[in-house]
């Protein structure tokens, strides 16, 4: 999504400097590791890099992303010190938990919210004890020495239900808004035909309640059902489908088109809050209506009866009835699916995230000017 923001504002004309660190850094070595873990507290070479950046380019503002674990929230410092606006997509929740995820032991988790980071460390959220101290120690830190808070212009969730978490563990409402995720419409077209079986695309891992689609594929012998996606996080999970579900492992962007275009519906089963998952935009681009857990900010995406179907996550009966229920109406499906096409057009497109991010930046500048006692 970052490579795509950066190609869309270079399409309009914007000169875009970016600066990456890759996890890749770390090599998995143990020297790695111990210099990600102090780098993710305070990285005094991303500083300088990015004073040298400020310094030769002169940005008029500066978006981030992810900080961690090479970059740290030591270049928003940096940027305050040169006068420059700030403007941070939440592309997940590790503002308020450390993993980013609310997510453990197969359930929803908030124990770090409200500055109980150390929670992290003390249930081993990432079954690693000097990674899970890390990851609480960071959250810490930032939070104590108000890196976010005091150096953040504007924040912009990806969906209401996510804007609404920041407004409620402290950051300011006025300074945090909603830019929903976009899809480029070229190359996504709509197949009328029936559809041959229930697909689901993404990260094939627990908290995307794989164990509740298979139920639902068992309990529904005479529909097909596909997945596609690594699922190497699930290594055993070949040998718990039923015969009527294919594990079709990872799809190139040709064999995706042609897997969603197949499809009658397309199945979001999450169990956990989300961000905003770009296999649903690219699904209702194609006209397939979603039957999608009711959970996070997925709602705000999938309009129950509209463009889809939402059940309760987890519960497998009512995921089965939804997934029947459209099935035996494949009119239905298409209109659904029509609505689907027509609500990405108008809502995700590039255009409609460029013009809501222009208005973020100016927004941010405009503050920036006032904090700095600039009324020009």
């Amino acid at each position: 999504m970052v490579s795509r923001i950066i190609e869309l504002l270079r399409e309009y004309g914007h000169d875009v400097c970016s600066y990456f660190r890759s996890s890749s850094e770390i090599n998995g070595s143990l020297t790695g590791q111990i210099r990600a873990f102090f780098s993710g507290l305070y990285s005094f070479s991303s500083r300088k890099q990015i004073r040298q950046i400020i310094n030769d380019f002169k940005p008029d503002v500066i978006q981030v992303q992810n900080l961690y674990p090479l970059i740290s929230p030591s270049v928003l410092v940096e940027a305050g010190r040169h006068n420059i606006p700030v403007v941070m997509r939440c592309a997940n929740y590790r503002l308020i938990c450390p993993n980013g995820l609310f997510f453990r032991d197969g359930k929803i988790c908030e124990k770090c919210a409200e500055g109980r980071e150390w929670w992290c460390f003390l249930r081993n959220c990432e079954q690693n004890w000097f990674k899970s101290l890390g990851y609480a120690l960071r959250n810490y830190i930032a939070r104590t020495r108000r890196y976010f808070f005091d150096n953040v212009t504007i924040y912009y969730a990806q969906t209401e239900f996510q804007h609404k978490r920041l407004i409620q563990e402290g950051f300011p409402a006025d300074r945090v808004c909603v830019i929903p995720n976009m899809v480029a419409p070229n190359g996504f077209e709509v197949n009328s035909k029936q559809g041959q079986y229930v697909a689901f695309a993404g990260r094939i891992s627990p908290e995307k309640g794989i164990d509740t689609l298979i139920e639902a594929a068992r309990a529904c012998p005479d529909i097909q059902f596909k997945a596609a996606g690594s699922y190497e996080r699930m290594p055993n999970l070949a040998n718990k489908v039923p015969e009527n579900c294919d594990l079709c492992g990872h799809l190139n962007t040709e064999q995706l088109g042609e897997f969603y275009s197949d499809s009658r519906i397309t199945v979001l089963c999450s169990i956990w809050y989300e961000g905003f998952p770009s296999v649903l935009l690219e699904a209702m681009l194609r006209g397939k209506p979603v039957v999608c857990s009711r959970i996070g900010g997925l709602p705000e995406i999938v309009d129950d009866g509209v463009t889809g179907l939402l059940f309760e996550p987890g519960n497998v009966d009512d995921l089965t009835q939804k997934i029947r229920y459209l099935w035996d109406r494949p009119d239905l499906c298409r209109q659904m699916g029509r609505a689907c096409r027509e609500k990405v057009l108008r809502e995700y497109s590039p255009h409609a995230y460029y013009r809501r991010l222009m208005f973020t930046y100016k927004s941010a500048i405009e503050i920036n000017k006032h904090n700095n006692g600039d009324t020009r």
